[in-house]
């Protein structure tokens, strides 16, 4: 895939850093995907090995083990198969929230996710990473899940500094 290729969401100034707005649509229903955003089996498969308790203030673990990054947050909104959010840090670092959400589209499911990146932190970096996620997502709902799209990711962390530059 040619780095011009790459369609990105949008990021935009928010409480004194980032928010990113991605959206896909799978043609997959609500239950399917939502199955990928929180069944530990799922999330390995397009994200990292990683459990989540399904209620407000449950415990939310996902364990990047290559990298040596685990996250260990708690649900901080949900709605059964519409609504999941937490935060994409640990310990006292500041706070990434995640928010995602499902609806009905045409023939599947339309995915929201907004990504909250610090003041201080690389927002290309975090975004980009999130596209090339939501890439292996996309796989993963498929039965044919892959591995980090490595050129996806530097096509969409180009596409969002171009962005910052912009702004």
């Amino acid at each position: 895939m040619s780095e011009e290729a790459v369609q990105v969401g949008r990021l935009e100034a928010a409480d004194g850093g980032y928010q990113g707005h991605m959206e896909r649509v799978f043609a997959h229903d609500r239950a399917a995907v939502w199955r990928m955003l929180t069944e530990p089996q799922a999330l390995a498969q397009w994200l990292a090995p990683g459990s989540m308790e399904l209620r407000p203030g449950g415990a939310v673990r996902i364990d990047f083990a290559d990298s040596g990054v685990v996250i260990d947050s708690t649900v901080l909104a949900l709605e059964e198969g519409a609504l999941l959010e937490y935060s994409w840090s640990s310990g006292d670092e500041p706070e990434r929230r995640l928010r995602w959400t499902l609806a009905q589209a045409d023939g599947g499911t339309r995915l929201g996710l907004q990504v909250q990146v610090p003041a201080g932190e690389d927002a290309s970096k975090a975004c980009a990473g999130f596209e090339a996620h939501l890439e292996m997502l996309a796989a993963a709902l498929e039965g044919v899940p892959i591995h980090f799209p490595f050129q996806h990711y530097l096509g969409a962390r180009k596409a969002y500094q171009a962005q910052l530059e912009g702004a």
